[in-house]
C-alpha cells in the first residue's frame, strides 16, 4: 500500500477525511447561529465529551460553516494559565476591523474599538498578560471601569449592537472551555445573558472536557439555562465504519468486513483513535483488501505511537502521587471508579486523597461523573497506565 496516498489523519485537531456522525449537531449550532443573526431566541451551545472526541474539529468545521455563511467570528483555544481578556482582546478587534469596513456597521463598530481600547489599558493592570495593538482612541465611560463582568458586558453590548446593523452575528468560538478560571467564566456568562437579554446577536459555541458543565454552573447558577449542552462520545459502529471506509475507498482501498470489525473494538469507535488505528492499519497492508491481520499489525504501532505521544505527553505532566492515584484507577479498569474504591487499592483514607483527586481534575485528566465517582478524561488511559507502571506493587506507595 502506497504511504503517501494513506488517507488517516491522526493529530491534534487535525480534521479527519470524513466527519462522520455529526451531522445533527452542526445543524442545530447552524440554526442557533442563524436564529440569533435574525434577533429571534437562540442558546449558546457547549460541547463536552473526553479527549480524542473530536471536539476540536467539530469546533472549527461549525466556524468554517458559520465564515461560510457571512457570520463573524472568534477562534479561542483557552490554555491553562492564560486570562480570558488575554485571549479575547485581539480576536475580537480582528472581528470589529472586519466589521468595520461593512458600510452599515462603520460607526458602531468604530465605537465597539473604542470601548476594546479602553477594556484594554484598564484591565492589563489586573490582567498582564493582555497584548494587543489597538490604534483609536478609548471613549471614556465605555467598557474602562477596572470589573471585568461590567466591563465585558458593555463590550460585548458595543460589539452585538454593530453585528446587528451589519446583518450578521458575532460567534465566539472557545475551546478548552473547562481551563477558563471561575471569575472570568462568571464574566462571560453574565455578558452573553445581558446580551440575549438585549436581543443582540451574540453567541457562544465552546468545548470543553466533561467536568465544564459543573464549571460553569458554579460560576453562575443560571448559566445551563442560557446553554444547551450536547454530550459528544465516541461514534456509533456505522458512523465508525463510515470514517473509516469511506476515505479507503475514494483511494480504490475496502476493509475487510472481520478488519473492520476488529479495528471498531480496538478503538471503541472514538475518532481519534479511528484515525490512528486507519493509518497504521494501511501501512501494513500490502495490498487491498485490509484485512484483520494487518489491523492487528498496525495495532502494535499505534499503541506505541499513542504511549510514545498522546499518552506519554498527559503522563509526563503528573507528579509521582497523581500517577500512582491514576494507575490504582487503571488498577480498577476503565471507570468510573467510587474514591473509597481508589483509596484501598492505595491501602489510604479517602480524605487524604483528596487533594490529589483536586489537582487531577484541575489538570484536566479525571473528571468526577457523580458525587464521588472519578473517571478518567483520556479514553484507554487505563491501559496506558498499566503498560507504563506495569502490575505489581511497586508502584503503591510504601
Amino acid at each position: 500500500m502506497d504511504p503517501i496516498r494513506n488517507p488517516y489523519t491522526p493529530g491534534a485537531g487535525t480534521p479527519p477525511p470524513e466527519l462522520a456522525g455529526r451531522d445533527t449537531l452542526r445543524e442545530q449550532v447552524r440554526i442557533a447561529l442563524e436564529r440569533n443573526r435574525i434577533g429571534r431566541p437562540a442558546k449558546s451551545v457547549l460541547m463536552v465529551g473526553l479527549r480524542g472526541v473530536g471536539k476540536t474539529v467539530l469546533l472549527d468545521r461549525m466556524r468554517d460553516d458559520a465564515e461560510g455563511a457571512g457570520i463573524q467570528t472568534l477562534r479561542i483555544e483557552a490554555p491553562e494559565r492564560r486570562s480570558l481578556p488575554a485571549m479575547l482582546a485581539p480576536e475580537l478587534r480582528r472581528a470589529l476591523l472586519r466589521l468595520s469596513h461593512n458600510a452599515r456597521a462603520t460607526d458602531l463598530a468604530r465605537r465597539a474599538l473604542r470601548g476594546l481600547a479602553g477594556f484594554a489599558r484598564v484591565l492589563r493592570v489586573k490582567y498582564q498578560d493582555i497584548e494587543v495593538g489597538i490604534d483609536v482612541e478609548p471613549e471614556p465611560g465605555l467598557a474602562d471601569n477596572g470589573d471585568l463582568e461590567r466591563d465585558l458586558q458593555d463590550l460585548l453590548e458595543a460589539s452585538g449592537r454593530a453585528a446587528r446593523e451589519g446583518g450578521t452575528s458575532l460567534a465566539l468560538f472557545v475551546d478548552e472551555l473547562q481551563y477558563v478560571e471561575e471569575d472570568e467564566a462568571a464574566a462571560l456568562i453574565v455578558a452573553l445573558h445581558r446580551t440575549s437579554q438585549r436581543h443582540l446577536p451574540v453567541v457562544l459555541v465552546g468545548a470543553g472536557l466533561p467536568q465544564l458543565r459543573g464549571r460553569i454552573g458554579k460560576a453562575k447558577s443560571y448559566a445551563e439555562r442560557l446553554f444547551d449542552i450536547t454530550e459528544i462520545g465516541s461514534l456509533t459502529p456505522d458512523a465508525a465504519r463510515l470514517a473509516i471506509a469511506k476515505p479507503a475507498e475514494a483511494e480504490g482501498v475496502c476493509f475487510d468486513e472481520p478488519a473492520l470489525q476488529r479495528l471498531i473494538e480496538q478503538t471503541q469507535c472514538y475518532p481519534y483513535f479511528l484515525q490512528e488505528w486507519g493509518k497504521h492499519a494501511w501501512d501494513a497492508a500490502e495490498r487491498s483488501p485490509i484485512t484483520v491481520a494487518d489491523v492487528e499489525r498496525g495495532s502494535e504501532v499505534a499503541i506505541a505511537d499513542l504511549d510514545a505521544s498522546f499518552f506519554r505527553v498527559r503522563f509526563d505532566r503528573l507528579t509521582p502521587a497523581e500517577k500512582q492515584y491514576m494507575r490504582a484507577m487503571a488498577e480498577l479498569g476503565s471507570g468510573p471508579h467510587r474514591s473509597g474504591a481508589i483509596a484501598r487499592v492505595l491501602g489510604r483514607e479517602v480524605q487524604s486523597l483528596a487533594p490529589i483527586r483536586s489537582h487531577l481534575i484541575e489538570k484536566g485528566m479525571v473528571w468526577s461523573p457523580n458525587h464521588g465517582d472519578t473517571a478518567f478524561t483520556v479514553p484507554l488511559f487505563d491501559g496506558f497506565m498499566c503498560r507504563v507502571m506495569p502490575a505489581g506493587r511497586d508502584w503503591v506507595r510504601p
